[in-house]
């Protein structure tokens, strides 16, 4: 399977190398070294390292954490190789128990280390009573993490693990849907409580990297970002959104001949759309509830928001109402970003 498949997001196989813990330990190893030759102990870098006015050395920096998971097929080595490629420190299927360790071995690297992404997966036995205990510590440690979560449709899993002829780390004697199912209903705890979910069962290795630099790539994290997502009922709903918002209540420009080939970002289209009794309203006062709910998603720490939009086809009404939503909460300082998912699909 090459990358330019659409399916190219599948991390089926699980040999892809990454840098692992040992690594971060022989950095730490070499701070240990310096210390025992009598060098000033390590800080968060090269400055930090030097002892403060009392004598007393610093505390080091705890790095910062994202946890990838998902389900297996999904794309979770893509998404931490995008990562890698962006500065993180990444380490692939690390047993969940040893995340504070990792943690842990980044803050003694004076500096080295400052931002770690652990790739974990169920196939351990104890996974969840691990991963739960893990993040008890690193709550109780202040540790700033934040948890993506790959998803997809159980349809493109199959095709994926069927093009690369190999079995579910889940399906046993069974089949792959088998192996499917029980991961998925293991996972469904950790999903509920992921920051960020990403659908992939559409994207290809391209997009899904898009997505992940829109995440992460910038030089300091935003309060909020946001996602707005047009599509198409009758393709079905998005599976990674947070808020659903159902445009079929205005008339559809499918059905006037000349606006027919056209999509919501025609200026014609979009002006048909706004110009219909109730647009302009459903606009302004969703707008102001997105306002309220996005004051409360800061509160609770919540970093991420995808809104769909949609209509019957996701071409017109749908991209019409996207564009503009995404357009004002631009305005209201949220960084924001739109996406057409159904659109070019009729």
């Amino acid at each position: 399977m090459t990358e330019q498949d659409r399916d190219g997001v599948a991390d089926v196989s699980t040999g892809e190398s990454k840098e692992t813990a040992e690594g971060a330990a022989a950095a730490a190893g070499g701070e240990t070294t310096r210390e025992n030759t009598g060098e000033p102990a390590g800080g968060t870098d090269g400055e930090a390292g030097a002892a403060v006015p009392d004598g007393t050395a610093p505390e080091p920096a705890i790095p910062e954490l994202v946890i990838i998971s998902g389900m297996s097929g999904a794309g979770r080595s893509t998404a931490a190789k995008c990562l890698e490629d962006l500065g993180w420190f990444v380490v692939d299927n690390l047993p969940p128990a040893l995340i504070p360790t990792m943690v842990e071995l980044g803050a003694r690297s004076q500096g080295n280390v400052a931002r770690i992404a652990v790739v974990v997966d169920v196939r351990g036995r104890r996974f969840f009573d691990n991963l739960r205990e893990s993040l008890a510590d690193l709550d109780a440690k202040q540790v700033t993490r934040r948890i993506v979560f790959l998803e997809s449709s159980d349809e493109a899993l199959v095709r994926r693990f069927e093009s690369v002829r190999r079995p579910h780390p889940l399906q046993g004697d069974g089949r792959i849907v088998d192996g499917i199912e029980a991961e998925r209903d293991l996972l469904r705890e950790l999903r509920g409580d992921a920051d960020l979910v990403i659908d992939t069962s559409s994207l290809n290795v391209h997009e899904l990297r898009a997505k992940m630099d829109a995440q992460f790539a910038g030089d300091e994290e935003p309060e909020l970002r946001a996602t707005v997502m047009s599509f198409g009922y009758k393709y079905g709903l998005p599976v990674d959104a947070d808020l659903v918002v159902d445009c079929r209540f205005l008339p559809n420009p499918h059905w006037v001949p000349e606006l027919r080939p056209f999509t919501g970002l025609n200026e014609e289209v979009s002006g048909y759309v706004f110009n219909q009794p109730g647009a302009k309203e459903f606009l302004d006062r969703y707008t102001e509830l997105l306002e309220l709910i996005a004051t409360g998603y800061r509160r609770e720490g919540k970093r991420y928001v995808t809104v769909a939009v949609g209509c019957t086809g996701g071409k017109h009404r749908s991209v019409a109402m996207s564009e503009k939503l995404g357009a004002r909460l631009a305005a209201e300082g949220i960084e924001t970003v739109v996406v057409h998912r159904d659109m070019g699909r009729e």
